[in-house]
């Protein structure tokens, strides 16, 4: 397994993988992987030849007040998952940012509502590190789970609109046994508050039964002990919550 650590060594690598005939499958993460994300290089390697896992806690999609500094890194257990998984490259530079970056990629319809209305820049951070992520490694496809719904939603639309020779593949929400998904910031809630967390996933499958959905759920979460609504809303098919319990922030949804 290669590590590689700039964009023009990762270009030039994929490049050489190409001129040979094989495909290659991106997956981009900010590290810190877990069974989740695992499903997504397992999926990815069922369908490519190549597989290149990229680590980067992307700073400019973090508000001022959010995680940012404590985000959790654990590279050496992360590079242990990645070689055990067969990835054939994974892509971890310091920055992706020269000092003097002034261009974003900013997506106008798809980022309005649910995340953004409580993180303003995070579209236009998310959207122009994954833009940038695509052209380092220039794969044939590339794999976001379902759980960060928007998410999906804003980078299909930008690979759309901006012709980017890629097909975007979704993967649907891994989740432990107790049905939480699986999600980075897991690791932040003690385990009082896991018990609490527990009431999204079980009250997401049950608002989809409901003549009103949306507003069964908001009602359900705001009555929760230990939970702040952030949003409830319905796009794209899915139905979406964030909610915050204690100081992290979890999100999750179902198909409609």
């Amino acid at each position: 397994m290669k590590i590689v650590s700039n964009a023009q060594a990762m270009q030039k690598l994929s490049r050489s993988w190409h001129r040979a005939g094989e495909t290659v499958g991106l997956v981009p993460t900010m590290g810190a992987l877990h069974r989740g994300h695992m499903t997504l290089v397992e999926t990815a390697r069922k369908q490519n030849d190549r597989v290149v896992v990229s680590i980067y806690v992307n700073p400019t999609q973090f508000g001022p007040k959010e995680d940012f500094g404590k985000y959790p890194r654990p590279r050496r257990e992360d590079l242990a998952l990645c070689r055990a998984a067969g990835v054939d490259a994974v892509l971890a530079p310091e920055t992706l940012y020269p000092p003097d970056f002034s261009t974003w990629v900013e997506e106008t319809v798809q980022s309005k509502g649910r995340c953004a209305v409580s993180r303003p820049i995070h579209f236009r951070g998310v959207a122009t590190v994954v833009l940038k992520l695509l052209n380092t490694a220039l794969p044939d496809r590339a794999y976001f789970g379902r759980k960060d719904a928007q998410q999906v939603d804003v980078i299909e639309r930008m690979v759309r609109d901006l012709d980017v020779p890629v097909k975007i593949v979704p993967v649907e929400i891994v989740r432990d046994s107790d049905g939480l998904a699986l999600s980075s910031r897991n690791r932040y809630l003690s385990p009082e508050q896991r018990q609490q967390a527990l009431i999204l996933p079980h009250s997401l499958r049950e608002a989809v039964k409901q003549k009103q959905p949306v507003a069964w759920l908001r009602r359900v979460l705001s009555r929760a002990p230990g939970m702040k609504v952030d949003y409830v809303e319905s796009a794209n098919g899915r139905l979406c919550a964030a909610v915050w319990v204690g100081k992290t922030r979890l999100i999750d949804n179902v198909k409609i």
